[in-house]
């Protein structure tokens, strides 16, 4: 009977804790949906309270004042582009780290280990450097190339333990009815592991729309911003012009795509965050 008094108060007190941390992430995101309806006295007077009634026109002026479908489609152009380039890249090279022993094998899994403690803030000036140089900056082409080649590592990484959880006889299968390499990896790899590349793409599309730091130091040119710079542009600006209400309509339109992207693919996020850690 204790036993399973414990028991019951255990999970009982899970439960509370998660909802506790439940209400203190939605909260945010709660308290700016809110604000982006306030007008301006309101949120003066009283930056808690309800909005009296829905306000659009905050919408409307961060859209037209911010040049907001200007950077949504820089944003949109540059999301595409680099997770287009991540998975060429990141698909071979997993299944390669995943099938294959080769010289040197374990050294490059090592080498990619490291750099996933590599933060890219502590890169941020060698880049910078490196683009001067080669005349690219200012570029959304060569942005992207960095967003692309910055996450290989982790996408690397996860989609290669989430390709081992395959089975080997599916891979003999299919060499035996005269597939080389290049078929296995299109015809049976990849398509077991749609989960996974799932995954990463969405993890990695979620990274690239939110980037902030690197977009504000290589893309110079106004015109050429991406949603969150132009996000902080506008905080600058509205921020002394009082107009909070379009500043919390913008910030809705930088987290509003990444929410819907989260609540379509949850379900194979979690299950390939599941899978990765099986072996094979």
């Amino acid at each position: 009977m204790p036993e399973k008094v414990t028991i019951f108060t255990s999970r009982w007190a899970l439960r509370i804790l998660l909802l506790i941390y439940t209400f203190i992430t939605l909260y945010p995101l709660f308290w700016n949906v809110m604000s982006s309806h306030k007008t301006n006295f309101e949120t003066l007077m009283d930056r808690t309270a309800l909005p009296a009634g829905f306000v659009w026109e905050n919408y409307e002026r961060a859209w037209e004042a911010a040049n907001m479908g200007q950077y949504l489609g820089n944003s949109v152009f540059v999301v595409i582009l680099s997770l287009a380039i991540h998975l060429v890249l990141v698909i071979p090279c997993a299944h390669a780290l995943s099938r294959f022993k080769f010289f040197g094998h374990r050294a490059i899994e090592l080498i990619f280990i490291l750099c996933l403690f590599v933060t890219g803030i502590y890169i941020l000036i060698p880049q910078y450097v490196l683009l001067y140089n080669l005349n690219m900056l200012n570029n959304l082409w060569a942005l992207s190339f960095v967003y692309a080649v910055g996450g290989i590592p982790f996408s690397t990484f996860l989609l290669a333990g989430y390709m081992r959880t395959i089975s080997n006889s599916y891979v003999e299968a299919a060499k035996i009815d005269g597939a080389n390499n290049w078929s296995v990896l299109f015809r049976v790899i990849i398509p077991l592991a749609k989960p996974g590349i799932i995954t990463v793409s969405m993890l990695s599309i979620m990274a690239y729309w939110n980037e902030l730091f690197l977009a504000m130091v290589l893309l110079r040119d106004p015109a050429l911003h991406t949603l969150p710079v132009g996000v902080a542009s506008l905080f600058e600006v509205q921020q002394r012009a009082t107009d909070y209400g379009a500043l919390y309509a913008a910030l809705m339109v930088v987290l509003v795509p990444t929410a819907i992207i989260y609540l379509i693919g949850q379900k194979y996020l979690i299950g390939a965050f599941n899978m990765s850690g099986v072996k094979g």
